[in-house]
């Protein structure tokens, strides 16, 4: 799993979804912007975090394994059962 740069400051968080909240956007292909980072914090429970780009990678992110979304790259989650989690932007 790839690490945000350590010249990356957070400056914005969603709130916090469950599978049943989960913005329908962040379940098909989508990407940050350039020079965006994002991390997903799992709360409870997992999700699947797909990575689509240079080659698919395929992570089961729980508590204790947050997802690092790199700038530009296409990806996707997938509740796996009931979950809660927040994504936190940098830049």
């Amino acid at each position: 799993m790839k690490k945000t740069p350590q010249d990356v400051s957070a400056y914005k968080k969603t709130p916090i979804f469950s599978q049943d909240t989960v913005p329908k956007g962040l379940l098909k292909d989508h990407n940050t912007k350039e020079g965006v980072w994002g991390v997903i914090v799992i709360l409870e429970g997992e999700l699947e975090y797909t990575i689509l780009e240079p080659e698919t990678e395929v992570v089961i992110l729980n508590k204790g394994l947050h997802g690092v979304v790199e700038p530009t790259i296409l990806h996707h989650i997938k509740p796996v059962g009931d979950v809660s989690f927040y994504v936190e932007f940098y830049r």
